[in-house]
Formats: structure tokens, C-alpha cells, sequence
């Protein structure tokens, strides 16, 4: 049995899979779509099914059939991969081989990232649609954009670097994510979520505005569809009506490692249910296919009453704002299967060669970790991975003495929560990352995943607030910033005590600038009633879990780096002890030379000191733990006490050693000898790398601040040597 769904002109045939069938916008799109501009209303699948309304379960991708893939652990054999250098040599092959094209692109992505690590599932999910997006449209002309980019893997092959991608997230190598300055083939950056359809947004008015006629690809996945600017985009796009054509990645996954500690868990939010319900609903498209056959008898002239049916067929099954995406004012087409070749060509072709058609979602349904069984079966699906066997999947894991710094967060919140529980946690869509998988687990119903949202979680831990609970929100540090007006105007500036655990604060490694959390300090300790916190070890950050929870007549925040601990003794049952706020600490006593660390990089002053011990300097270290407020007293006695005072950050100019200096010059403790230098970040984006070739970049190591104490007290040649430097 066929399906139909409708255009404003005509109906549209869906597959009896409840997917569009490859004679979506047939020959007879002419008629459907003349020349002149004109809006779709349309829809062909319903967003929303009364209780009522029956539903039936789809498989998720059914896809064209293809060879079965191998994964030996050795070199694929990629006999067409091998002709292809960029997307103009795609134009001219067949379906056949382009279907073959995508089984080596698959092959050849599991073979690299096995060696490499690396973001695979979402690359796995959006073989085929690179395929046709690349074969249909024309780069760099024609712009796409990957949105979150790291399902961009095979863009990345197919457009020049597929040498380059044993590289991948590696020093001096190939960015992880699209980098404009990297290909031409890479219209715009998008390490973070949600930005695609403002960005082709405005390069389609640009391209309007200047008289071009190139087409504007936005592919955006179901998750970063949950965040506002996505939506706040897609209203504009309505309004202006420029041709823009928005791919929804949907593969119920929200694009990132869904998975709790018990499983695979389902994506967050009403969309993730809209779009399923578009999905799945049997009597909208038995509907349709009576109206199609009413049409059928009626003859071609029935573009107007297929319209009145299409509206009517919505109100019976969806209710009201059953198509959201055409209440915006967007063409809907969907859903297609994205991993079905000849349906995404023939799609994109059509749609392409409507002269006018104003903005345009297609609604594809992916699978991530596509033909990659290990991948499939993955609780996480694979999202990112370190180096693994083909063959199996498993993941070749390096034992380490410590856990991560997430983790000891993560235990000492559950510790805190057992004793109080107004304790909440919240995420946006980074239960793994962030670590509130462990508090979910024991507490799941005091742990809320709001999505892609950062914004909303940290208002919605403001509301918590209000109402006497103790909101904990961790976001990375990067990400953070995407809800930054919020922190400043809904939390800070009311007093609410909302707790910010800002996890990967400073360098971050293979991921690079995009996700380094370098600003936190600075646009955190701006803020005047913010208590700003770094711990300088696990330990410490337990202390700093239990002070951000005694503190409840202000907001508080504190930041942690990736990686693992030290290995110092952690305080029983992972509960810390509440510090006294704005008190900082001397680890180890000198005399000529103080180190006055901020955060994790106090270690880094340790082993300078030890350094510069060898040639008999003595040196103070002290563990600031506050940059707000700051330790006066403590500060004072360094300045005092000391020839040299150098402040240590692993952040951006701006940040704690900033406020240091403001300090000193206040209290009039620059207008003697004292000689002070501040080591930070340098005001610059360091590439992605290994996090100690990125220290060694940022002059951060011990060596250099050995280096930085010889050169103010006059050190000699040989003092340099000995030090290394």
C-alpha cells in the first residue's frame, strides 16, 4: 500500500515503510512548482497524535541494501574512495556506485578512527547523506554546514584531506570539528551546537543581497534542535523566506552519548517525541492515502481541495500545531530514510532545482554508528571513542592510578546529597560527560537533562533556587558561555544561590579551542556577588563541592580541568569539609621567590620550585583557592616576604591574576621592590593537541616558570641549563 502526503500543489507519494519514496517531488514537480516564488503549506507526516490516534513501531533505517562490510582490522580496499580527491569527481557516478562509495567511506572511517580515536557514531550515521549532499550540490561554491560538526568525518574525506586524517585531533594535524581556515569545503565552524540555521541563514541573505544564486545547506541534528537559537532561527528564516534548505538529522539520539550507567537511555524533550510521533503514525498516513486516491479520480486540477484535505487530515489526527516546522513558516519534507541513497539524491536534486522554494526542512531519520555493528549495539553508540579493535569494538583503555576529575566531583555531589537533600543536579545533555550519570543513578529523580539548552539550565536552576532547593549545574566551561546573560542577570545579579561546576576548565586537548575552557575566571569573577573557586588537586575539589553547598545566600561556581587526579588522600566517603570563603593557603614555605597558584596548574608550581631548588633558590608555594574574594591577607604576606611574586592560571588574560594585580596596586604593594609578573593563557586560541604539547605552547610548563623566576632575579647561563630551559 502506497502513502501520499501533501504539497500545497499535489501529493506527495510516501513508502509503505513511512518513510518519503524517491518519487517524492517526481517529474511532475514542474506543475507542483512553477517559477514564480511561492510558499508551502503542506505537510507529510503529522507532528502530534491524539490519545486516540494508533501508533506502530518502524524500524528505524531501512536503507538501500548494500555489500556486507567488513572490519578486519587491516586497510580496506576503496577502489572508488580512491578516485575521489574532492566532491567534483563524485558528479558522474551512478547510484550503484555511489552506494559503493558509501560502504568504503564507512569502511574507511571505523579503519581511521580506530587508529586515531575520535568522534565515530555521528560520522557512521551521515555516510549517505554526504554522499548526496556532495554529489548533488557543488562546494565550495554551494555551502554546508555541519552542525555539531562532529559528525563531519566524511565531509572531511571527501573533500581533500582523507590523507590527512590519521592526523585527526592530533598536534599540528586535522581539527576534530569544520574549521574554516582548514578547507574552503568548510563554510563554517561549529564545535558547539545549534548555530547552523543562523549562520546559513545569513549567508543566504548575503547571497541574496549580492545577486548570487548558490544553494545553502544547514545540517542540524535532533539535538542541537532542542536548543532556542535554533528555533529563533528558523522563526527569522519563516519571515525573510530566503532559499535555505535545513537538513534534520534525526537519530534519536540527540546527537550525543545518550546512555546512563544502567543503559541506553532515551533523548530528553517534547521534540524528540514530536518527531518519533512523525515517525510512526499509521492512521495520518492512511489518511493521506485515501485522499490521494480521491485526487487520483478527481484529475490533475485539484491543487485547492487537496489543500483543504491536508488541513483537515491535521486537524483530525494532529489537533492543533501539528506541524510545527510549517507553523514557522518552513517547507516540510519528511521523513526520508537517510541512509536510502537513491531517495537523498533524488530528494536533493528536486528541491534544488525548484527555482524559489524559501526555507525548506527535510526531516531525514539516521542511524548513529550505521553498519558498524559494535557501534549499533553501544550503549553510547560509540559517540567518542579512544583508539579500539575493529573486529570487536573494544576500546583499548589506558589504566590509570586516579579517576577523573568528573568523577570525584560526581562522587563527592553524591556524598553532599545524601546528607541534604535539597541537593539537585543539573545538565544539558551531558550526563556522561559532566558525570552526573553516578548522581542520576542514586538520585534519578533530583537529576535534570534539559537538552542542548544551556541557557534554560541555568534559569531553571535559578527557579529550583527559589524554591529552597541547592541547584548544582555543571556545564563545561566553554559551554557555558552559551548561557552567559543568564548567569549574569537571572542568577548573579538576583543573588540566587545556583552552584556552577565548570568541568574542562583550561586546556582540553584533542577537541581544541572550541571546547577550551580558557574564560571562565574572568567572565565569572566580573560578577559582584559570585564566589569564584579552583581547587588545586581531587581532594580540594571535594572541599570546594561541600563549600558550594553551605553557600546559600549567594551563587557560587567552581572549575576543574579534564584529566585525572594526583592521587592525594580524599577526605572519607568523599565528603569534603566546607572551607572558610576567601581563604587561601601556603603549600610549601620559602623565602626569596613566591608561586601563587590558581587551580590545578599549583601542581606546575610545585614542581617549579623543585626545579629551581636544585640551584639553591628558595620558593614559597601558595594555593590561592578563591579568586572572589580574594585571600588579602594572604596576598599581602607573599608581597611582603618576597623579592618575586608570580601569579599561575591555567585561563585567559582578565581572570585571577587580574585581580591580583588590581589588589596589589590598590594597596600601594607595586610602589616598592616587589617584582611581580603575572603567567597566564596567552591572548590567542591554541590548536588542538595533546594537552602537555598545548601546555608547552601556552609557556605553562614548570620549566617555564623556572624560567620566568630566573629571568627576573638575574639567573645565569647555567642556572638556565640546569633547570632545562
Amino acid at each position: 500500500m502506497a502513502l501520499c502526503g501533501a504539497l500545497r500543489g499535489g501529493f506527495v507519494p510516501v513508502a509503505q515503510n513511512g518513510y518519503i519514496s524517491s518519487s517524492l517531488l517526481s517529474s511532475s514537480a514542474n506543475a507542483i512548482m512553477p517559477s514564480n516564488k511561492r510558499k508551502f503549506t503542506g505537510i507529510v507526516a503529522v507532528a502530534k497524535d491524539n490519545a486516540s490516534n494508533e501508533q506502530e513501531d518502524l524500524a528505524i533505517v531501512n536503507g538501500t541494501a548494500s555489500v556486507s562490510l567488513k572490519y578486519s582490522g587491516e586497510k580496506p580496499k576503496t577502489p572508488i574512495l580512491d578516485t575521489i580527491n574532492y566532491p567534483i569527481h563524485m558528479k558522474n557516478l551512478c547510484l550503484e556506485e555511489l552506494v559503493h562509495l558509501a560502504d568504503e567511506l564507512r569502511e574507511e572511517i571505523v579503519y581511521t578512527v580506530s587508529k586515531t580515536g575520535g568522534h565515530l557514531s555521528s560520522s557512521l550515521g551521515v555516510v549517505e547523506l554526504t554522499v548526496s549532499l556532495h554529489h548533488v550540490f557543488n562546494t565550495p561554491d554551494d555551502k554546508i554546514i555541519w552542525d555539531v560538526g562532529h559528525q563531519a568525518y566524511p565531509h572531511k574525506i571527501l573533500t581533500g584531506r582523507r590523507s590527512r586524517m590519521r592526523t585527526i585531533r592530533q598536534t599540528c594535524g586535522l581539527a576534530g570539528f569544520p574549521k574554516r581556515d582548514e578547507s574552503v569545503h568548510d563554510a563554517f565552524g561549529a564545535g558547539h551546537s545549534s548555530t547552523s540555521i543562523s549562520a546559513g541563514l545569513g549567508m543566504a541573505v548575503g547571497r541574496d543581497l549580492l545577486g548570487k544564486n548558490n544553494h545553502v545547506v544547514a545540517v542540524i541534528g535532533d539535538g542541537a534542535m532542542t536548543a532556542g537559537q535554533a528555533y529563533e532561527a528558523m522563526n527569522n528564516a519563516g519571515y525573510l523566506d530566503s532559499n535555505l534548505i535545513i537538513v534534520l538529522n534525526d537519530n534519536r539520539q540527540v546527537s550525543l552519548p545518550t546512555a546512563t550507567l544502567d543503559g541506553p537511555a532515551p533523548p530528553v524533550g517534547a521534540l524528540s517525541r514530536s518527531l518519533t510521533r512523525l515517525q510512526t503514525s499509521r492512521k495520518f498516513r492512511e489518511l493521506r492515502e485515501a485522499a490521494k486516491g480521491v485526487t487520483k479520480q478527481l484529475g490533475d486540477k485539484t491543487h485547492e481541495l487537496a489543500t483543504k484535505m491536508d488541513t483537515a487530515i491535521k486537524g483530525m489526527v494532529g489537533g492543533q500545531g501539528a506541524s510545527m516546522f510549517e507553523e514557522l513558516g518552513l517547507y516540510y519534507v519528511g521523513p526520508i530514510d537517510g541512509h536510502n541513497l537513491e531517495d537523498l539524491v533524488h530528494v536533493f536534486d528536486k528541491i534544488k532545482a525548484m527555482p524559489a522554494p524559501g526555507p525548506v526542512l527535510v526531516h531525514i531519520v539516521t542511524e548513529k554508528g550505521k553498519g558498524y555493528p559494535p557501534a549499533e549495539v553501544a550503549a553510547d553508540k560509540m559517540h567518542g571513542v579512544v583508539k579500539f579493535d575493529t573486529q570487536t569494538g573494544k576500546q583499548v583503555k589506558t589504566k590509570t592510578k586516579t579517576l577523573s576529575y568528573t568523577q570525584y566531583f560526581a562522587d563527592s555531589l553524591v556524598a553532599e546529597a545524601k546528607e541534604d537533600e535539597k541537593i539537585v543536579a543539573i545538565h544539558a545533555a551531558m550526563g556522561g560527560g559532566t558525570g552526573l550519570n553516578t548522581f542520576q543513578k542514586v538520585f534519578p529523580a533530583r537529576c535534570f537533562d534539559v537538552g542542548i539548552a544551556e541557557q534554560h539550565a541555568v534559569t531553571f536552576a535559578a527557579g529550583l533556587a527559589t524554591e529552597g532547593l541547592k541547584p548544582f549545574c555543571a556545564i563545561y566551561s566553554s559551554f557555558l558561555q552559551r548561557g552567559y546573560d543568564q548567569v549574569v542577570h537571572d542568577v548573579d545579579l538576583q543573588k540566587i544561590p545556583v552552584r556552577f561546576a565548570m568541568d574542562r576548565a583550561g586546556l582540553v586537548g584533542a577537541d581544541g579551542p572550541t571546547h577550551c575552557g580558557a574564560f571562565d575566571t574572568a567572565f565569572m569573577a566580573c560578577l559582584p556577588n559570585m564566589v569564584v573557586m579552583a581547587p588545586s588537586d581531587e581532594a580540594e575539589l571535594m572541599h570546594m563541592v561541600a563549600t558550594a553547598a553551605a553557600i546559600d545566600d549567594r551563587p557560587s561556581c567552581f572549575r576543574y580541568p579534564r584529566g585525572n587526579g594526583i592521587g592525594t588522600l580524599l577526605p572519607p566517603n568523599s565528603k569534603g569539609t566546607p572551607l572558610e570563603v576567601g581563604r587561601g593557603r601556603v603549600i610549601k614555605e620559602g623565602s626569596r621567590v613566591a608561586l601563587l597558584g590558581y587551580g590545578t596548574i599549583v601542581q606546575s608550581c610545585l614542581a617549579a620550585s623543585e626545579l629551581l631548588q636544585t640551584i639553591g633558590i628558595s620558593v614559597t608555594v601558595a594555593d590561592a583557592r578563591f579568586c572572589k574574594p580574594l585571600d588579602g591577607n594572604l596576598i599581602k604576606k607573599l608581597a611582603n616576604e618576597h623579592e618575586v611574586l608570580i601569579t599561575v592560571e591555567e585561563a585567559s588574560i582578565g581572570g585571577f591574576s587580574s585581580h591580583v594585580s588590581h589588589f596589589l596596586a590598590l594597596n600601594g604593594l607595586l610602589d616598592g621592590n616587589l617584582k611581580w609578573r603575572a603567567m597566564t593563557l596567552p591572548d590567542r586560541y591554541i590548536d588542538h593537541g595533546a594537552q602537555s604539547d598545548q601546555i608547552e605552547e601556552a609557556g605553562l610548563s614548570p620549566k617555564h616558570i623556572a624560567a620566568t623566576v630566573l629571568s627576573l632575579i638575574g639567573g645565569s647561563k647555567e642556572m638556565l641549563h640546569a633547570v632545562n630551559v
